[in-house]
């Protein structure tokens, strides 16, 4: 029969383990809390300002590349233009 100093050897060492594990979340959540702080104090709330436009020269490019795919799209349908 196994006598009881193996059974509290196993106890302490699951205990420590435990603890191990309870320490390591709790630095990885302080420091996630910690990033969303310096996210919303850097940059504000992500919903008071609304969302932002593209600069012109992204809109200009986007309409260009938009009237590509439509010619793409004609010529694959075997529209003529």
């Amino acid at each position: 029969m196994i006598d009881t100093s193996f059974y509290l050897t196993i106890a302490t060492a699951g205990l420590a383990a435990l603890g191990m594990v309870t320490m390591a979340a709790l630095t990885g959540w302080r420091g996630w809390l910690q990033l969303k702080q310096l996210e919303l104090s850097r940059h504000g709330s992500p919903f008071a300002d609304g969302p932002t436009l593209p600069n012109a020269n992204a809109r200009i490019e986007i309409a260009d590349l938009k009237e590509r795919i439509r010619k793409l799209e004609a010529i694959a349908a075997g529209v003529d233009l």
